[in-house]
């Protein structure tokens, strides 16, 4: 079974940090291009971030440029979003995405003060 589980969402204060995970089972993950989406109150999924399968390349969104790292771990079969200088429109659901197919649930993040 196809498992992608999203951890380390939060609340955190604007200029705040988190880091994401993704856990991947089920699947040969090393042979997938991970990404990131995420999906704000009322509006459509954004794509945020993507990672080549031996991580070597990685491409972000211009609203995440310069704030957000992605990452993979191959032999942990584990995806990582550190998010820096959090701003309060960066308030979604972050979900990790395998390839085109394999979703995870979602964690919620939340700036605010």
């Amino acid at each position: 079974e196809v498992q992608l589980v999203e951890s380390g969402g939060g609340m955190v204060q604007p200029g705040g940090s988190l880091r994401l995970s993704c856990a991947a089972s089920g699947f040969t993950f090393s042979s997938y291009d991970m990404s990131w989406v995420r999906q704000a109150p009322g509006k459509g999924p954004e794509w945020v971030s993507a990672i080549n399968t031996g991580g070597g390349s990685t491409y972000y969104a211009d609203s995440v440029k310069g704030r957000f790292t992605i990452s993979r771990d191959n032999a942990k079969n584990t995806v990582y979003l550190q998010m820096n200088s959090l701003k309060p429109e960066d308030t979604a659901i972050y979900y990790c995405k395998a390839g085109n197919g394999y979703w995870g649930q979602g964690t919620q993040v939340t700036v605010s003060s």
